[in-house]
């Protein structure tokens, strides 16, 4: 047996942006004897981690190759322009790509979002990450178009952000190695997907025990209430003929005319 079957335990790799406590909540009520490790890895490496066994599954973002990798697309997430809160934009609701035209729109080298060709016009040089071209937007060097979770995340008080129109859209998925489909995945592909404990895959859960049993054959059977006999019950004789009781009631009642014929007096000559 090796030390993995002896303490099995899941690894659970995510991209910036991505809140797993939920689904980790869920995990420690139904499998409080299997710890699950969280791993934070940057978009550009997770599927990297994946592939090398570094974790059993992950959240990223797609997309991602699919020869080796299974992935279950989870949500959408809304596009928005970080700026600086005394910037002419923080005045409206939603901005579009075109009106970014303009504007020095920063491309840091982890951007998430599958650009044909990013808004605006372009730094001198890309920031190294997401974090970084933050600062610069807070230096009024340039804007910055991100995911909106990658917003909050670096959240400052003297920026804000909008939402974008007319770019792409950031996709979270839940992703592991194809060949390593096992019980422990299957089980956390059932809390994602929301599946209760009785109908979660992988290891087969216990059936309650009914306590309405029926009686087996043989058994006793239900009396008929006071007063009620099986015939009257069901419409038919205790014989199984239809109607019966009323032939009986009718041969009784012609017994006794016949009877009062035979006593009637003779009329006297």
């Amino acid at each position: 047996m090796t030390g993995s079957e002896a303490s099995p335990s899941f690894r659970l790799a995510y991209v910036p942006g991505v809140t797993p406590s939920k689904w980790v909540r869920i995990w420690n009520e139904r499998l409080p004897d299997v710890p699950l490790t969280l791993l934070q890895v940057s978009a550009a490496e997770a599927a990297g981690v994946l592939r090398d066994g570094g974790a059993d599954a992950g959240f990223l973002r797609l997309p991602v190759d699919r020869t080796d990798l299974s992935a279950i697309p989870l949500y959408t997430e809304t596009t928005v322009v970080v700026i600086p809160k005394d910037h002419v934009m923080a005045a409206v609701e939603e901005v579009s790509a075109a009106e970014l035209a303009d504007e020095i729109v920063l491309h840091p080298l982890d951007d998430t979002l599958d650009w044909e060709r990013p808004p605006g016009r372009p730094a001198f040089e890309r920031p190294a990450t997401t974090a970084d071209a933050v600062e610069l937007v807070a230096a009024g060097i340039g804007l910055l178009a991100v995911p909106q979770s990658l917003a909050r995340l670096h959240h400052r008080k003297d920026l804000t952000y909008r939402p974008l129109s007319d770019v792409p859209e950031s996709r979270v998925a839940l992703s592991w190695p194809e060949e390593k489909t096992t019980d422990l995945v299957e089980d956390f592909i059932g809390i994602v997907r929301g599946r209760t404990v009785n109908s979660s895959r992988g290891r087969a859960q216990p059936q309650p025990e009914r306590k309405d049993k029926r009686p087996e054959a043989g058994g006793a059977r239900r009396k008929p209430a006071a007063g009620k006999t099986a015939g009257k019950a069901t419409g038919k004789s205790p014989r199984g003929g239809a109607g019966g009781a009323g032939k009986s009631a009718r041969g009784a009642s012609s017994g006794g005319a016949k009877g009062a014929k035979r006593g009637k007096p003779r009329r006297r000559s």
